[in-house]
């Protein structure tokens, strides 16, 4: 069952135009406790029809109130949301705990993310500018930056609410009228987010919220006709068949897909500094993070101590429900439990298991529970370092030159964030080039988040940008306007 909080949503229920209403199906879901594996509740398994009505009504708001309403009005609204996301910030921590099964204080940061995506999208809503073009005299030439119109958003079970908040909330900061279908292993934070933003006074229609399958809802929603902009996080195999639904109505698509990211440590390199950088960016959330930094590559003068030392580390993380507030909580279900266990089945040649985590007492038996496990003594071409595992599994690989750091780096299908671990400000300067990643941080990783900072991937992690004004961007069409006057 759901845990006591301050939210009256019916979790059974979709929500259209500013209603909560039964799935037109009358079907429902199992939400299942990564924890412990029991129900927590039943979800509305919405469908194409479910689709169809929160896209009409989403047309709707853009015809009406929503529609008409000033860059200023619309920044206030968001701001407003964000401000009632802060009040509210130990509930929507505890429903996104329990639902994707981390740590409450892992839910509680996602919760104030969620907040600051918010207030930053707030305060941007009208600063975005137009831009006047010199051009042949007799003619005034300027660009404006209008909203795509219908903006369809699947987001998946890993951050539900940081990935609303920099996905839905680019969208609605430019004027859009959004449609959201949350991942059906998390969506009860999608679901109180729908109620705390018709609290604030988002016009009915701005944002619909359908949970159901991704086979059904989330296919239907990427292919609807009346959709003008899709945007999707989630796995390689399953954003190609959103681009390829998206591109029968010739709809353009941001797509942030997976990552095997990696952290080189080079000899001169505070290692103690980078430790806690290097442990983090592996086990957050179980490791179930496409940034993950899961591939550390080290210079043979410090591999045995970086080693050791991320060893030590490891060992002492603790694994458990959700609610006891440890190092790492379980994975999200039963099947991604056997993914990562099948990939530590696959050790081979010198790779060895270096460390483990621990699993803490009474740890219930139904839950999905991983240890963190650092491996070693890993060649850059096993499946280890290639394919994403999703789970808190990292692989320590040993370099000596840096070509070969950067051979190695570059050397998977992805290209989502790398993490460069140096004094020498030559060496930064040119790897941040060299490196085939969306975003390079330079002795650190993540930046703590970065809602400011443009996110996104190369390769096979996808394309287009989130975060920053370079979401607002990507959710918004430029129009050029050219007058002759004489």
């Amino acid at each position: 069952m759901i845990h006591e909080t301050a939210f009256s949503f019916d979790p059974g229920r979709v929500f259209i135009g500013g209603k909560w209403q039964a799935p037109a199906n009358g079907r429902h879901l199992d939400l299942i406790n990564p924890s412990d594996g029991s129900i927590i509740c039943e979800i509305a398994a919405g469908d194409e029809t479910d689709i169809g009505l929160a896209v009409a009504s989403a047309r709707a708001a853009l015809d009406g109130e929503w529609g008409r309403m000033t860059a200023m009005e619309r920044g206030r609204i968001l701001t407003k949301i964000g401000q009632l996301v802060l009040d509210r910030v130990d509930d929507l921590a505890l429903l996104e705990a329990n639902d994707v099964g981390k740590p409450i204080k892992q839910g509680r940061n996602d919760a104030i993310a969620l907040a600051r995506y918010l207030e930053f999208y707030g305060g941007a809503a009208d600063k975005i500018h137009g831009e006047t073009i010199p051009y042949q005299n007799g003619y005034t030439v300027y660009t404006l930056r209008e909203p795509h119109g219908v903006t369809g958003h699947i987001i998946p079970w890993n951050y539900p609410m940081q990935i609303l908040g920099r996905s839905v909330g680019a969208a609605l900061c430019m004027g859009n009228a959004a449609v959201l279908k949350p991942a059906e292993e998390a969506c009860l934070t999608a679901l109180a987010f729908a109620e705390i933003a018709a609290e604030a006074g988002l016009p009915e229609g701005a944002l619909n919220v359908v949970p159901g399958l991704g086979e059904t809802a989330g296919a239907a929603l990427a292919a609807h006709p009346g959709v003008n902009h899709v945007s999707f996080t989630g796995s390689v195999g399953v954003g190609a068949m959103i681009q390829s639904f998206a591109a029968q109505n010739i709809v353009p698509v941001t797509l942030e897909l997976g990552g095997k990211s990696p952290q080189l440590v080079f000899d001169d390199a505070d290692v103690d500094a980078a430790l806690p950088f290097l442990v983090n960016a592996g086990i957050q959330n179980a490791g179930q993070t496409c940034s993950a930094g899961s591939r550390i590559l080290v210079q043979a003068g410090v591999y045995d101590q970086v080693l050791e030392k991320m060893s030590a580390a490891i060992a002492k993380l603790r694994t458990g429900p959700a609610v006891a507030d440890l190092d790492v909580g379980p994975l999200i279900s039963e099947r991604q439990k056997a993914i990562v266990e099948g990939f530590l089945g696959q050790l081979e040649g010198s790779a060895f298991i270096a460390a483990q985590g621990q699993l803490a007492e009474n740890v219930p038996i139904g839950g999905y529970y991983v240890p963190p496990t650092l491996v070693a003594g890993v060649e850059a071409k096993h499946v280890l370092a290639q394919q994403e595992i999703f789970g808190p599994v990292q692989v320590v690989i040993r370099f000596e030159t840096e070509d070969e750091a950067v051979a190695t780096a570059n050397g998977t299908e992805y290209g989502l964030v790398a993490g460069l671990w140096t004094e020498n400000g030559s060496r930064q300067m040119r790897l941040a080039k060299k490196l085939k990643a969306g975003q390079v941080f330079v002795n650190n990783y993540g930046a703590g988040g970065g809602v400011e900072l443009p996110f996104g991937g190369v390769g096979k992690s996808g394309h287009g940008r989130e975060k920053g004004f370079e979401a607002l961007y990507g959710f918004s069409v430029l129009k050029t306007v050219a007058v002759r006057h004489g």
